[in-house]
């Protein structure tokens, strides 16, 4: 090594191969002329090693950067921390970077990010913050993380929402539920739209059962939730359509007088941090944080090297985890 710094020789002599097979491997552009095998091998290698790609070097050679930019809408909400740990660590497999971004929500700090990025030469874009609606430049690579556009158009990663409701439903309903309400999330966003399409399809409910959160908050949950309670006084459970919205739940029941389960059971959507803790326990899906980040940035490395390949949509599987929020119906109890 000369002058102790790892060179892409070291990292090729020590996997055995030659010096352009391994540049080949360490580039997502290329990578795909190498076996997964070998790339598996090289990638360990210059992690070993600690050998990093002149990033100036390969800019001026491939007119990239190795910097993806990170969009999401709110770093308040727990959901993103691990998933945007998983982007990152995706990213840094392939020798990129991150540059992140928040936008509070609001659609013209997201307008004014990504041509900001654009501005530093960003490669493609990993984005949390696309409406159902959203059109996309065909002249950037870009994928969608925990959520996806209606066209199909742009590659996506997401959880299993409609698995997700109907383990819920199906929970609510052994346990003798029949007055099941959902307090759902935006319908502008895919997350809020395949929830809400779910419980319709597995709950068979009136509309007077359902209400619609403006956000996923638990503010917005706790405003919903009275509007549901005014419209069916009757409801023995409420299918959040994510956690901070049943924690709305929560404060909304106790405002009317009603315990969480023993009146009304409540569950929520994505097991984010602390929902274990509350009391009573929140019972939710699961959704795989860490793995829909990493998933979203390989994808992205994907796109880059092919830009053409037709979009491709991942969805990964969900758990459902049942505590002490839900509890069978009164009427049924011993």
């Amino acid at each position: 090594m000369s002058d102790g710094v790892p060179t892409i020789k070291d990292v090729a002599d020590r996997v055995g191969v030659h010096a352009g097979t391994a540049s080949r491997a360490l580039n997502p552009a290329t990578r795909g002329k190498v076996s997964a095998r070998t790339v598996s091998r090289v990638l360990e290698a210059a992690r070993v090693l600690g050998y990093s790609p002149n990033s100036a070097a390969r800019s001026l050679r491939t007119r990239t950067s190795s910097v993806a930019g990170v969009i999401i809408p709110d770093l308040r909400n727990p959901v993103f921390p691990p998933i945007v740990r998983g982007v990152e660590d995706g990213l840094r497999e392939a020798g990129y970077l991150a540059l992140l971004g928040n936008t509070d929500g609001d659609p013209e700090r997201a307008r004014e990010l990504l041509a900001a990025m654009r501005g530093q030469r960003t490669d493609g874009f990993i984005l949390a913050t696309s409406r159902r609606d959203d059109t996309f430049s065909a002249g950037m690579p870009t994928v969608l993380v925990n959520r996806r556009a209606d066209s199909g158009s742009v590659p996506s990663v997401t959880a299993d929402n409609a698995a997700g409701v109907q383990a819920i439903v199906r929970l609510l309903t052994d346990l003798g539920h029949t007055h099941i309400g959902h307090v759902a999330g935006p319908q502008t966003l895919s997350t809020g739209w395949e929830r809400y399409r779910a419980f319709v399809a597995a709950a068979d409910a009136p509309a007077k059962r359902i209400a619609f959160a403006d956000a996923f908050s638990e503010d917005a949950g706790h405003a919903a939730t009275l509007r549901l309670l005014d419209a069916g006084p009757d409801l023995t459970a409420i299918v959040a359509g994510n956690d901070l919205i049943a924690l709305g739940c929560y404060a909304a029941l106790a405002s009317r007088g009603l315990r969480v389960p023993e009146d009304v059971s409540v569950t929520g959507f994505n097991d984010i941090p602390f929902v274990d803790r509350q009391r009573p326990a929140l019972t939710t899906v699961r959704i795989p944080h860490y793995d829909i980040g990493l998933e979203a940035a390989r994808l992205l490395m994907a796109r880059i090297g092919d830009p053409a390949a037709p979009a491709k949509r991942i969805v990964l599987p969900v758990e459902l985890v049942s505590r002490a929020s839900t509890a069978r119906r009164r009427e049924d109890r011993p």
